[in-house]
């Protein structure tokens, strides 16, 4: 989508959200948006633009959707499509696999899918890309899926929301405690900064949503004390590779597309910061530079480990996919239950 196809990213941000941009490019793909880094008189910033079909869950639904995107704002912008771009099939148009949300990492691949087609790389793929691109399947449907595709389409309740945010303090409890035992470890300081801590957010919200005594009213649904179990599991055997894990898997989850949800959660049930603060990572500056440097740590690691530690870290990012589409569908199983 970059390179040959500039002008159509500098469309699609004038049309959604972006009207003075002088120059964009696409940076990232997720099950439920793209992202696209765009140059405004003010300076650079990212764009969220959700997908126009919904949640999508393979590849060559990407070039769909960026496709659909691009018809959509030639026709706000009264502009008249080029001809290769015709109109993509409704095959699978509303496929639901929100289950994560992008709570749980990048969605692999990377923009360049936008073509439906892997960049090339010269020899081997940075660790990164591996990460990203042997969870993309697990981005798959659940019938859990529907609690938190509520939540980002508006139809969940305040309650739905508070269940989640309830979650996510038992798995950042876990998380956090792990981070504090390796800080001053070299193998993973590059990957943790203070400004990242979700613990005195989720303590905040928590009492907005609830009240003063929300510890004594929320509790860990299965699948979120098996989550955070887990954590702690690796953290006691000291294996840092497997606690990075688990931090990209939710950090840069609830750093990219959480921000999605915070805006729709927060318009829908009128809060303002205090309520969605989970979300805000402004403390740490340029959440683009960030994830930046965060990928090059990866990379990083990656050309320290031997191939089975290398396997071992693939497997456990996909097993807190798994763990992060348990605990939706225990979320699911406890909203119908009541």
């Amino acid at each position: 989508m970059n390179g040959d196809h500039a002008d159509d990213n500098l469309l699609i941000a004038r049309a959604f959200g972006a009207p003075e941009a002088s120059a964009s490019r696409m940076v990232g793909v997720g099950p439920e948006s793209g992202v696209w880094l765009v140059s405004e008189p003010s300076g650079e910033r990212e764009l969220t633009v959700p997908w126009p079909s919904g949640a999508i869950a393979e590849r060559p639904e990407i070039r769909r959707e960026v496709v659909a995107l691009y018809r959509a704002a030639c026709e706000r912008l009264g502009i008249e499509p080029r001809e290769e771009h015709e109109e993509p099939s409704a095959a699978g148009h509303r496929a639901h696999h929100g289950a994560h949300g992008r709570h749980g990492a990048e969605a692999p691949g990377g923009a360049d899918l936008a073509q439906g087609e892997p960049e090339p790389v010269a020899g081997e793929k940075p660790f990164s890309v591996v990460i990203r691109e042997s969870s993309w399947g697990d981005h798959s449907d659940s019938e859990g899926a529907s609690f938190m595709e509520d939540i980002m389409r508006g139809r969940g309740s305040l309650q739905d929301y508070i269940d989640l945010v309830a979650q996510h303090f038992f798995m950042y409890e876990a998380l956090e405690a792990a981070a504090e035992r390796f800080a001053e470890d070299p193998a993973f300081a590059p990957f943790h900064r203070d400004a990242l801590l979700r613990m005195p957010a989720l303590e905040a919200d928590l009492a907005h949503l609830i009240g003063a005594d929300w510890r004594a009213r929320i509790a860990a649904v299965p699948a979120t004390a098996a989550y955070a179990e887990r954590i702690r599991e690796v953290t006691e055997e000291g294996w840092v590779a497997g606690v990075v894990a688990h931090h990209y898997t939710r950090y840069l989850g609830d750093l990219s597309g959480g921000q999605m949800i915070a805006r729709r959660v927060a318009k829908q049930h009128g809060l303002d910061r205090e309520g969605v603060a989970f979300y805000d990572f402004a403390e740490l500056g340029s959440l683009t530079d960030f994830k930046n440097e965060y990928r090059l740590a990866l990379d990083e690691l990656g050309t320290r480990l031997d191939e089975v530690e290398r396997q071992r870290v693939l497997d456990e990012v996909r097993r807190a996919y798994a763990f992060n589409t348990a605990v939706f569908v225990d979320l699911g199983r406890a909203k119908a239950a009541a």
